[in-house]
């Protein structure tokens, strides 16, 4: 099972950035796949709900988002919820994939399925941790996670507020968070949780030593322990560099994360004829004291994309044009 090089979200925290705690990521997913942007109102009448392939129980209202969506899948790339938080998730593929708990390929809960329910169930950052660890050690994770490819993977979510954001990164239904309170932090497809653990699952050192991926001696490295070997962290190493050079002058901006979005040299922009293009991007911008901004592009390669803003209002308007009628349907990359 090879781990498609494939998308990338970043986070730049005051007193680097002007305006707030700025977010961003790229969605690199097979060629042809259409991504929607849809907005889905609160609700406080459901008590179950039908994921990709599994059915969850509520704990209670879910709230106002708005996600960048495959339109073949329940679950979402990308999004913001009402409350002004916004989740991103990036697969990974890790050395431990054996067992009933912890086997991919079993259908379960989708990374994608986990980033809207995380939304649609929190009101801050951290609350969102919470909603998707619960979840995560209660159904799991797994199945496939491209509509006519059998690629399954574990994944990293980057979850951000206007305080703060967290890092949750998962082997199966174990985990590790790491809060990140000011600077910069980026994920792509390799685990990048090492030692600076704020939160995990109650039995990770435990599964860690059992299943001989930690000695016990020392402290206790997540990425050291369940990295793949072969995983590349060439797309991460880049988007870190991009983040300290765009933060250099203590001014970053949304225009920052425009660019960096459409980085091409570093391949954190995938264009239209690579194997898993840049089909849509966000950049979001969350703040305490006005309404947060979410821009989203849309359509594939935001370097050749416009960024179009959103922001949650009483009733919304939002152009039909942006869902799919049928998820029998593939584009074509084109501007």
């Amino acid at each position: 099972m090879n781990n498609p090089d494939s998308s990338n979200a970043f986070v730049v925290l005051p007193p680097l950035s002007e305006h707030g705690v700025i977010f961003g990521k790229n969605s690199d997913r097979p060629q042809g796949e259409v991504q929607e942007i849809i907005y889905f109102s609160s609700d406080d009448s459901l008590q179950t709900r039908k994921c990709t392939y599994v059915e969850v129980e509520l704990s209670g209202p879910t709230k106002a988002v708005i996600l960048s969506k495959p339109n073949w899948m329940w679950g979402a790339e990308m999004g913001a919820n009402e409350c002004g938080v916004v989740i991103g998730n990036v697969p990974i593929t890790t050395n431990h994939s054996n067992g009933d708990d912890d086997d991919p390929k079993v259908k379960r809960l989708l990374g994608a399925d986990l980033v809207r329910l995380g939304l649609t169930g929190s009101s801050t950052a951290s609350e969102a941790v919470e909603v998707i660890t619960t979840l995560l050690e209660k159904y799991g994770q797994g199945g496939p996670c491209f509509n006519d490819t059998d690629f399954c993977a574990h994944n990293s979510f980057l979850i951000a507020d206007s305080k703060c954001a967290w890092v949750l990164e998962t082997v199966g239904k174990h985990w590790a968070a790491e809060q990140v309170t000011k600077g910069y932090r980026n994920i792509s497809n390799v685990l990048t949780i090492t030692t600076n653990i704020d939160k995990k699952s109650e039995d990770l050192l435990e599964y860690a030593k059992a299943h001989g991926f930690w000695d016990g001696n020392g402290d206790f490295n997540f990425a050291e322990a369940f990295n793949k070997k072969e995983a590349s962290s060439a797309c991460f190493k880049a988007g870190k560099k991009l983040l300290e050079n765009f933060t250099a002058s203590n001014n970053f901006k949304e225009t920052d994360m425009f660019a960096i979005l459409r980085d091409d040299q570093s391949e954190i922009c995938k264009p239209c004829d690579a194997k898993f293009p840049t089909q849509c991007s966000q950049v979001s911008v969350l703040s305490s004291d006005r309404p947060s901004v979410h821009w989203f592009t849309g359509t594939a390669h935001p370097s050749k994309s416009v960024f179009k803003p959103f922001v949650f209002t009483k009733n919304p308007a939002i152009s039909k044009h942006t869902q799919c009628l049928s998820e029998n349907v593939s584009i074509v990359c084109c501007h």
